[in-house]
């Protein structure tokens, strides 16, 4: 069994799209998968999988997620091992104290034309980002809530994206290591 981590993006947030965590829990044991366990509102769980086929499993999800709920979400899923390496990985290690200000951004794949010379134009003066493969790195001390650069930053890599913060990214590591 692979034990895989699942990124949904979009649901409960402003009162649309509702997909309570046990909902989620239980279209994924629907799908077969065992151990689910979900992290906060925002769409994460982890759980154990025999499919390995991770892009096939998130289209799946999604799907039946529209069959019961009415709305299809964007899903990524990420094995254990993906999630451990996106977190070593990290290119300011520094800023790993800052939990809610320091941001992964998994992306559905690696872009092929990613506009950085405008995404860093668009960088606040306390913030940084990098692009390693398919994850986006962004410390923005002073948040993202008002950072035009993570308005900006799927659009100008042009591939979806799902982000957490650091404290939500380490909480699913733990969570999948246990």
């Amino acid at each position: 069994m692979t034990t895989c981590i699942a990124l949904l993006r979009g649901i409960n947030v402003g009162g649309k799209h509702s997909l309570p965590m046990k909902t989620l829990a239980a279209i994924l044991e629907d799908l077969g998968a065992k151990s689910v366990r979900t992290y906060i509102q925002s769409g994460n769980a982890v759980f154990h999988f025999a499919e390995k086929n991770t892009s096939k499993l998130a289209k799946l999800l999604a799907e039946e997620i529209h069959k019961r709920q009415g709305f299809e979400p964007a899903v990524l899923i990420l094995t254990r091992e993906a999630l451990v390496k996106a977190m070593a990985a990290n290119p300011f290690p520094e800023a790993e104290a800052d939990a809610t200000g320091l941001h992964l951004g998994f992306l559905a794949s690696v872009p092929k034309s990613p506009n950085l010379e405008k995404l860093e134009s668009l960088r606040g003066a306390s913030e940084r980002f990098q692009l390693l493969g398919s994850v986006f790195y962004l410390h923005a001390p002073d948040g993202v809530g008002r950072s035009k650069l993570a308005a900006a930053s799927e659009k100008l890599l042009g591939v979806p994206m799902t982000d957490r913060n650091w404290r939500t990214v380490y909480a699913l590591r733990d969570m999948a290591v246990e």
